[in-house]
Order: C-alpha cells, then sequence, then structure tokens
C-alpha cells in the first residue's frame, strides 16, 4: 500500500495490516487530528518506508515513548510509532490505496463528546450540501 500527504511532499509504502482498522475517539486522537475520532490500523516496521520528503516530517511526542508523524507543510497526519515496538500505527486517512479491509471496531468511546452522537435522520449527502440546505 502507499500513502501520502494532502500537499503531496510527503510519501510512504506500507505491507498489508497487521490488525483491525479501529476508530480511535480518545482525546489525543481527536485532538490532534481535529476529527471526532481517527481511523487507523498497524502494520509492521519492516514492511513500512518512507518514499520521499522526509526532510518534511516533523514528529510529536504526544505520550512518552509515542511518536507522531506529520507533514510540517500541509499538517497531514500519516503515522505513529511507539519506541521499540514492531509495528506503524498508520493514520488511513493518509492512504493511496485501499487497504482490502474495512473498520471492525471503535475504540476509547469512554471519551466521546455529546456533538458525537449518531442523530436518526440526520441529513446525508454524497458530496457538499445543496444550495438552501
Amino acid at each position: 500500500m502507499k500513502g501520502s500527504c494532502h500537499c503531496g511532499a510527503v510519501a510512504y509504502e506500507a505491507g498489508p495490516l497487521v490488525g483491525p482498522i479501529n476508530h480511535c475517539h480518545c482525546i489525543t486522537c481527536r485532538k490532534t487530528h481535529s476529527a471526532a475520532y481517527n481511523t487507523a490500523a498497524r502494520v509492521a516496521r519492516e514492511g513500512f518506508r518512507w518514499l520521499r520528503g522526509e526532510d518534511s516530517l516533523k514528529a510529536y511526542e504526544s505520550t512518552p515513548g509515542k511518536k507522531r508523524w506529520f507533514c510540517s507543510n500541509c499538517g497531514c497526519h500519516l503515522a505513529a510509532m511507539l519506541d521499540n515496538s514492531s509495528y506503524v500505527i498508520l493514520r488511513l486517512g493518509s492512504l493511496d490505496d485501499d487497504p482490502g479491509a474495512r473498520p471492525q471496531q471503535h475504540i476509547w468511546r469512554s471519551h466521546d463528546v455529546p456533538w458525537l452522537a449518531d442523530v436518526p435522520g440526520m441529513d446525508s449527502f454524497p458530496e457538499f450540501r445543496p444550495e438552501g440546505k
């Protein structure tokens, strides 16, 4: 699988997923991704490599021993790595390819916020909302 940041400065290649795809609702993922949750999955570290843009990468240590890697140009989060771990946590929103699997679980639901609740009957559009909606 291949992935890249929004501006295209950074790209990576990764082997197949080695665990389930999760929607993580923890406060750290919400804050670092500015989103209701982050969709991620693990890949083997030995099957992961940066293809270009390592000079544009920045890391943020969100918890001791865990670095979150992002593009310093566009801010796109790409991966997270725990010190001495055998896997990389891919931010699946940065994938350019279909990983061949679908999300299997939500984790850290204890960190959910009230505005995240599913609302029955809420409008849904295939693209941007039509004018007047």
